[in-house]
């Protein structure tokens, strides 16, 4: 698929929706964010451009872009995820750099909150943004989680014991399987993974489809979104894939979506290690996003041992 003519991002105050056309100015200055923000990369924010009705604009002449959305009204269709208290409300974020102060007195005039603030972003300016009566907390159900990519590639240690016990019956159960690097032509193959797992999370979760129709969109524009994967068969017929892409400069590979067909018992963890294994060494770190609070979500991130995590803050203004 070609990409749309490029268009200009306006300066603030004006705001233009997100699309494509806006990719090749997007995507590489949020490579070059230091902190791995799961969300700040292009591909995260336009597969979600109609879920957060999300709207760009750039303040100042370095390209630093504010991102204004807003929560979705009701409990977000994503399995389990807990009602939030900012359903409903505006917010803007800002990946790059924080605002001068006349754009975020702004900014605070015409949304509620500010969001997925990153370390790099809030620590430079956080004592002169007290002064200006913005207050900052942990955002604790979306900081992103951190793995060690050696660590889930060879699952060595006691600390890991189940997991690989889950693995190695995967291959001692599933003789015939392969892993292949995700293409155009393997898209096919991937949306019938992609349609049974639907299925799957329909009955668990009556009738909520989760993040469906992101992940289609994400494989019908597998080559426009500059995104990386796997395909795994079982047997010569799909069973799993997995997509993301480089972040933090190249230190970390965000892991987007991670799709599978349940009958293969210890499927996922399999595709944990294998796609682990598969990636280059100078991935130091994978970023395996957030819980967005829900427990069972939390518990089961947890249990791979975090090496750390991609903290994220939101603020208010002092009314």
């Amino acid at each position: 698929m070609n990409l749309p003519e490029s268009k200009e991002i306006p300066c603030y105050p004006d705001f233009v929706p997100l699309d494509l056309s806006l990719k090749d100015i997007l995507h590489p200055r949020l490579s070059l964010t230091q902190d791995g923000v799961s969300e700040f990369t292009f591909a995260g924010l336009y597969l979600f451009r109609n879920r957060y009705n999300y709207r760009i604009s750039r303040a100042g002449k370095e390209g630093n872009f504010i991102i204004s959305g807003k929560q979705p009204d009701h409990p977000a269709k994503l399995p389990d995820e807990p009602f939030s208290a900012n359903s409903g409300k505006t917010f803007f974020m800002t990946p790059c750099a924080a605002p001068d102060r006349e754009t975020l007195d702004s900014l605070f005039l015409t949304h509620d909150y500010w969001k997925n603030i990153s370390d790099t972003v809030l620590a430079p300016v956080k004592d002169k943004l007290n002064e200006y009566g913005i207050t900052f907390e942990e955002d604790r159900d979306n900081f992103d989680y951190l793995y060690s990519r050696t660590d889930l590639a060879e699952l060595s240690g006691k600390k890991y014991h189940k997991k690989k016990n889950h693995v190695n019956n995967f291959l001692n159960t599933y003789s015939g399987y392969e892993q292949r690097p995700m293409s155009a032509a393997l898209i096919p193959k991937a949306a019938e993974v992609l349609d049974r797992w639907r299925q799957d999370a329909n009955a668990r979760n009556k009738g909520d489809d989760g993040d469906f129709t992101a992940a289609k969109e994400a494989l019908d524009l597998f080559d426009s979104l500059t995104l990386k994967g796997s395909i795994f068969f079982v047997e010569g017929k799909p069973a799993a894939w997995c997509l993301g892409e480089s972040i933090a400069r190249g230190k970390m590979f965000a892991i987007h979506f991670e799709k599978a067909i349940d009958e293969y018992r210890g499927i996922y963890q399999f595709v944990n290690q294998a796609f682990a294994a598969s990636l280059p060494r100078f991935f130091t770190l994978i970023n395996r996003e957030q819980d967005l609070g829900n427990e069972g979500l939390r518990q089961a991130k947890m249990t791979y041992r975090p090496c750390g995590y991609v903290r994220k803050y939101t603020a208010n203004r002092e009314r």
